[in-house]
């Protein structure tokens, strides 16, 4: 019984915890000047965010790249449209990059 509560008990708490961060990363999200530029499925000034989230494994690696690209702005991945500097904390920007990531699951 307790070998297989603790895995219950593990996967919940993912499960939990990534729902909170989806939650989380949306609201962000929607508080931000992202969606000036972004959707979730089409191409506006910049990518669909279901396009960035498959061309990038969700790693540990691309959330501090696109962490970096959300807070200091960036050029060239997606053409020649700059994406200017947000207004966002380095906690933000990696939520916002955890969130994005997480929607090509």
């Amino acid at each position: 019984m307790k070998k297989l509560l603790l895995p219950l008990i593990a996967a919940g708490a993912l499960l939990s915890t990534h729902a909170a961060m989806a939650q989380d990363g949306e609201a962000l999200f929607k508080s931000k000047p992202c969606a000036a530029c972004h959707q979730m499925d089409t191409k506006v000034v910049g990518p669909g965010l279901k396009q960035v989230a498959e061309k990038y494994e969700d790693n540990e690696e691309n959330i501090a790249m696109l962490a970096d690209h959300i807070k200091n702005g960036h050029v060239g991945t997606w053409g020649q449209i700059p994406m200017p500097a947000n207004p966002v904390t380095e906690e933000e920007a990696k939520t916002l990059a955890q969130w994005i990531l997480s929607l090509n699951e």
